[in-house]
């Protein structure tokens, strides 16, 4: 059994950050199901602009909303403005063929990517 790639947005553009909020990350309805992610899964995300990593689970957000909300502790490492990757895995005796999307500074869909 391996861990491999299963979905990936690359790119994307944190909307907002609330320490308040109980923990997660809060990703467009849209994405969620264009990549295959489900509420719930358990995400690794990645800062490209400090390099900050961490592991969160998803909340389903507001479709075609554009939104990327970084919640509870995750929003003390990785904050407003900055670029992500979020990335979920399975694990398997399979190849897996993940699902990668690219998206702009609004969070909107702008193609297919290799895995």
């Amino acid at each position: 059994m391996r861990w491999v790639l299963r979905s990936k947005i690359h790119k994307a553009t944190v909307t907002e950050a609330d320490v308040e909020y109980v923990g997660s990350i809060t990703i467009d309805k849209t994405l969620m199901e264009m990549v295959d992610l489900w509420p719930g899964e358990k995400v690794l995300v990645a800062s490209n602009t400090s390099g900050a990593r961490l592991e969160t689970y998803v909340i389903e957000g507001e479709a075609n909303s554009g939104e990327i909300c970084m919640n509870g502790a995750a929003a003390h490492l990785i904050g407003p403005g900055e670029e992500i990757i979020i990335m979920g895995f399975e694990l398997t005796d399979q190849p897996v063929q993940p699902k990668v999307i690219l998206v702009d500074e609004t969070n909107q869909f702008q193609r297919y990517l290799d895995g």
